[in-house]
């Protein structure tokens, strides 16, 4: 959406702050829909209808979480998903900067044109096998996601230069991320929407520099502009990471509750008892995913806790004083994207 808006190929009223998630879908799809060629053959307007339907059976997934697999060869490379269709249709390009450096030989043998998934099975096949060589293509194979977890090596970044045309608008992906990306003057720039810079208008873009994450931010017109408010900055970094480990628990969850053994379930069974062991099933998945989430709650509160620099200087009370408006808060804004 951001890249649609910044292209001006969507439009929202003047004056509108907030807007809802089903809102952003609504101007999706529709934009979608209006995005139809006009003047082409029949085998090219069955193709694309086909790949609309499958676009908006997906399209619900943009509000959690897109599946999309990198491939260790090019910034444009991936395993193809049903969730890339969106990107094709939309005609936004999708890049990532995750490469083997092509001068390290073993790390090209052992990598190869494995997707990321595929390298993960690889690295456990390798380590239980009886080869010596497989197992030390697989021990170089691990070190090399260890070395690159941060999901952006120097050469990645280099060929991310070159491949990026100068004011393109397109996505990155990093991290289990999608950014807003664009080039200006040669150099990357990643569109600010962190939630800890909700109250600094004046940045509105990053720099894409190096691997480390630290770039510099600037405002509209790529200045420099350092925010006002570190620490306002950090905590709200830190309850953007909270969300989204949360986020990340709850799609893994989500993917279990999918993954149902058929194998004992016995032949013969009846519909009525099937129905109830299902129910039973997704009852005690329901209650072990909210335990977890309750957990997962109260460990990022810890690490709050300890992190934060303020949270030494106030008592136990007026911490939570303070904490319990801004858990209203975010239940009442959970669903809700704020316009910068």
């Amino acid at each position: 959406m951001n890249v649609l808006l910044l292209a001006w190929k969507i439009k929202l009223p003047p004056m509108m702050e907030i807007i809802t998630a089903e809102q952003l879908m609504e101007y999706l799809g529709d934009y979608i829909l209006d995005a139809k060629p006009k003047e082409i053959s029949e085998i090219q307007r069955l193709n694309y209808e086909q790949n609309m339907s499958d676009a908006m059976a997906i399209l619900h997934k943009l509000q959690t979480g897109l599946d999309v697999n990198v491939k260790f060869t090019g910034v444009r490379v991936f395993e193809y998903t049903p969730e890339c269709i969106v990107f094709d249709l939309l005609d936004i390009p999708l890049y990532h900067g995750w490469l083997v450096d092509p001068q390290v030989a073993d790390i090209v043998k052992a990598v190869g044109n494995c997707s990321y998934n595929q390298l993960v099975e690889k690295i456990i096949s390798c380590k239980q096998s009886d080869n010596s060589e497989l197992v030390s293509e697989g021990f170089v194979a691990e070190q090399f996601l260890n070395n690159t977890a941060t999901q952006l090596t120097y050469h990645g970044l280099c060929e991310l230069t070159s491949a990026v045309q100068e004011g393109e608008l397109c996505v990155f992906f990093r991290n289990n991320h999608f950014s807003t990306m664009t080039k200006y003057k040669g150099q990357l720039y990643l569109l600010v929407t962190d939630q800890g810079f909700l109250t600094e208008e004046k940045v509105v873009w990053e720099s894409l520099h190096n691997v480390d994450g630290d770039g510099n931010f600037c405002d509209s017109e790529f200045h420099l502009r350092p925010p006002s408010d570190p620490e306002t900055v950090y905590r709200g970094q830190q309850d953007q990471i909270d969300q989204d480990y949360l986020m990340a628990l709850s799609l893994q969850q989500e993917q279990q509750n999918q993954e149902i053994n058929w194998e004992q379930i016995p032949e013969g069974i009846s519909d009525l008892e099937l129905a109830k062991k299902l129910q039973e099933e997704e009852d005690r998945r329901a209650s072990q995913y909210y335990q977890e989430q309750e957990q997962a709650a109260a460990q990022v509160q810890q690490v709050q806790g300890a992190a934060s620099p303020a949270s030494g200087r106030q008592s136990g009370s007026s911490e939570r004083k303070r904490k319990e408006p801004r858990e209203k808060e975010r239940e009442k804004e959970k669903n809700s994207c704020v316009l910068l």
